[in-house]
């Protein structure tokens, strides 16, 4: 081979990849066994540069090892061809055989164990390197600053930043954008912002995109835009690595108009066939929620690019079009597509919003197929995926065959618990995750002190708020709204009103969260006004917040207040009624004893009642003993909720208090007949870390004795205070004597005369009951408190009631 051929293969590296491997092996035969005789020095290091370049760093060795003559850019070539190729350890055998190490020689192996991520090896050579009296040029500041900024090294990147400064290095070009990008990916947007402002050189583009980035990066969209826009005003030409930094910043503050002119600039630019840029395009649109934009830009791409599929899969998700991108995942597997731990998830996700579980399975057995099931991020999303729609026992399944959980695989499994009402559940897999060392996020948080609301477990929610408070994590807008709603839905409206008062930022979630507790505890008016602050600082109600204004109204017996919020619902804020709406207007004028207009709502609903609807009209008629009006909801709730004993129970308690004993008992056998069970009433109070809990008459406490005692020794006291037993609330057809002793034993009087007994003088009674307080034992809450010198606090299936001085929260109103 002549020199000139010589000369072209060792420049093209395309010539070294089409030679075949046999007439390789002659042709470096030839190279050797002719070296000394027909080519120079210079030219077998060109050949072995370009053997290095093309990664045939075997065959550069046997080059190197049969020449005669090596010279300093030999061994150069090699220890960098080793270093580039991740063969560090024979890089470093090179480095210290070599006669002569120049500054080329140390950034060549500094370079290499950058590349390959040995941050730790590569600024030890670095400073080994100085040590030895050798300078760094530029390209080795560079090296040892970007293995800083991939791994976030911010104290040794100041540390070699000060050095730069006192080598006066600081000034150069390559070294001033390297520290941008550093402080920039650290985290550091200002010192980076202070570099780049003092750069003596500003027309580099490298350095511009280093900027754009940084911000892009550090979640400041705005300031990315803005800072493109000063670069292309001073005429900074854009490469393939700036378009997409500004493309994803366009796509997190949803600018999807400059995210169009920059589209133009790339086009015009002739970088609209490039892969990296094109997929940034794809991404920026699906996020902007321009769909159609993003589908017709992955529709022209000329390369099938799995990166860009995932961006649109990822945007029809979020914008709630499962069904085309599940269309999506079809397309890609039929065009054999590299489907990988990305797409996967997405997909996953798409089966929340379709409910397809046939579905979600192939996709599952395809994931097992494929060897998918070991990565991390596609099991959590399939433990996610099967706990949102309520299939524990597969997501339980897929958590526990998990390697190597992170906090990610139980927050998945946890939320899902909370979504589906499996709020013990949640509160479980809280408590092991601790246990596992797995430090909650604010996510677990939330979710956690959402099942804490649910089940009114004070002590624990107050234990989860701790921890928070201790972890350090910062506060978030999820986890303040599940504070406010745990402590009012405990009853502790002082602490609800604290985290309130501490919200820097509050949404139409915090204050319903407020509005609704204050309605739960009894304190209506107080709930009408938070409304009134809510519109005051420019947050709007939503279906949920009138719902809670409402259920205000109803327990406070505002019939004209709860007219004007119903009609303003529409008229002013677009809001259609939903049956939750109707069945408080209805439980409100059924409690004001509006029968009749609550009749004529009813048939003037403009969507179809529902079973709430019902039975706010079946309790409203047994409160006011209106037997034809009850019978007929009942009969709907029959039909509706045929298995729910509410309906039966309450049409019988109706014919009790009318004194319909038949009709009773016969409803008591239609129930028996059809297999309905009744939830039975039970009452609990938590003392220290233990659930106590009691059932009417019930005997099965280690103390029935002594709480039997107390419960007498209350009522002859209670009694002398003018408590009189309503025998309206005596529901079976016996004596007066037996009828009497029947609502001493109620599970609220038992409950009430054990923490009596344990609750120290001075501390809140707190009694929880799975079913609506009875009137009977409602009054004697309120004499107990009088005569105890007690503040009861009793959270039934309706609200709270607060019980102190002879007085309810509810007014008697419930």
């Amino acid at each position: 081979m002549d020199r000139l051929n010589l000369r072209i293969y060792a420049f093209s590296r395309k010539a070294w990849y089409q030679l075949e491997h046999a007439e390789l092996d002659h042709q470096v035969r030839r190279f050797v066994n002719s070296c000394g005789t027909v080519h120079s020095r210079t030219d077998l290091n060109w050949v072995l540069r370009g053997l290095s370049k093309c990664g045939r760093i075997d065959d550069a060795r046997k080059l190197f090892d049969g020449m005669p003559d090596r010279d300093e850019c030999s061994w150069n070539t090699m220890i960098g061809a080793y270093a580039n190729s991740g063969r560090l350890n024979e890089a470093r055998e090179f480095f210290y055989e070599t006669p002569i190490k120049s500054c080329i020689t140390w950034s060549s192996l500094i370079s290499g164990y950058c590349r390959h991520g040995y941050d730790v090896e590569a600024l030890e050579l670095f400073w080994e390197m100085q040590f030895m009296g050798e300078r760094p040029n530029q390209f080795t500041w560079g090296s040892v600053l970007r293995v800083c900024s991939m791994y976030a090294l911010l104290e040794k990147g100041k540390q070699i930043h000060a050095h730069a400064i006192k080598t006066q290095f600081d000034s150069n070009a390559f070294v001033v954008t390297g520290l941008v990008d550093m402080y920039a990916k650290c985290k550091c947007i200002s010192e980076a912002e202070y570099l780049f402002e003092l750069a003596p050189d500003k027309r580099n583009h490298v350095l511009w995109t280093a900027m754009v980035t940084g911000y892009s990066q550090n979640g400041d969209g705005h300031k990315a835009i803005e800072c493109f826009s000063d670069m292309k005003r001073e005429g900074i030409d854009c490469n393939q690595f700036t378009f997409p930094s500004i493309l994803t910043a366009c796509g997190s503050v949803s600018a999807c108009s400059f995210g169009a002119q920059v589209h133009g600039c790339i086009v015009r630019s002739g970088l609209g066939a490039n892969l990296f840029v094109g997929s940034a395009l794809v991404d920026m649109y699906s996020k902007c929620e321009d769909l159609n934009s993003a589908r017709r830009l992955l529709e022209t791409m000329e390369v099938d690019d799995p990166v860009s599929w995932n961006s649109m899969i990822v945007g029809c998700v979020r914008q709630g079009r499962g069904e085309e991108a599940l269309s999506l995942f079809r397309m890609m597997h039929l065009r054999h597509m590299k489907i990988d731990e990305f797409t996967y998830p997405s997909v996953l996700n798409c089966f929340s919003l379709v409910m397809d579980m046939r579905n979600a399975m192939t996709v599952h057995s395809l994931i097992v197929k494929t060897g998918f099931e070991a990565y991390k991020l596609v099991n959590n999303a399939l433990v996610d995926m099967y706990a949102k729609q309520g299939y524990f026992d597969y997501a339980f399944h897929v958590f526990k065959r998990m390697t190597d959980k992170d906090v990610i695989s139980w927050t998945s499994l946890l939320t899902g618990c909370v979504r589906n009402k499996s709020y013990e559940e949640a509160l479980r897999l809280f408590c092991e995750m601790r246990i596992m060392g797995i430090y909650p996020d604010q996510i677990v948080i939330a979710a956690t002190l959402s099942a804490c609301a649910e089940l009114t477990v004070l002590e624990f929610g107050k234990q989860v708020h701790a921890n928070f408070l201790k972890s350090g994590l910062g506060s978030s807008l999820s986890v303040d709204n599940s504070l406010v709603s745990m402590y009012a839905k405990c009853g502790c409206l002082e602490d609800a009103n604290k985290v309130f008062d501490s919200m820097d930022i509050r949404d139409v979630i915090t204050w319903t969260a407020l509005i609704v507790g204050y309605a739960q505890n009894g304190r209506g008016k107080e709930s009408l006004n938070f409304y009134d602050d809510m519109i005051a600082s420019g947050v709007k109600p939503d279906f949920i917040t009138f719902i809670g204004l409402l259920f205000a109204c109803s327990h406070a017996g505002l019939t004209e207040h709860g007219w004007s919020y119903f009609q303003s619902m529409e008229k002013v804020y677009g809001i259609k009624p939903g049956p939750e709406h109707y069945a408080c207007m209805i439980d409100l004028l059924g409690r004001s004893g509006k029968l009749t207009e609550a009749k004529e709502l009813l048939n003037q609903m403009a969507v179809e009642p529902d079973a709430t609807v019902w039975k706010a009209l079946l309790g409203a008629c047994r409160v006011h003993g209106n037997v034809e009006l009850g019978e007929r909801a009942a009969n709907n709730l029959f039909e509706l909720e045929p298995k729910n004993a509410v309906p039966y129970v309450l049409l019988s308690n109706l014919y009790s208090a009318a004194g319909k004993w038949e009709d009773a008992a016969k409803t008591r056998r239609l129930m028996k007949l059809r297999g309905v069970n009744k939830e039975p009433g039970c009452s609990w109070i938590e003392m220290g870390s233990k659930v106590h809990k009691f059932m009417s008459e019930d005997r099965s406490h280690p103390r029935t004795a002594e709480i039997y005692s107390k419960v007498d020794e209350i009522m002859i006291l209670i009694k002398e205070a003018g408590y009189v037993p309503d025998m309206n609330f005596a529901l079976h057809d016996m004596d007066e004597e037996g009828k009497e002793l029947g609502l001493a034993y109620h599970s609220e009087k038992l409950a009430v005369a054990f923490a009596l007994l344990t609750v120290p003088h001075g501390a809140p009674i707190r009694i929880f009951k799975n079913l609506r307080v009875c009137g009977d034992c409602h009054t004697a809450m309120k004499y107990i408190s009088v005569v105890f010198h007690r503040h009861i606090i009793l959270r039934d299936s309706n609200c709270f009631h607060h019980f102190k001085e002879g007085t309810c929260s509810c007014s008697d109103y419930w």
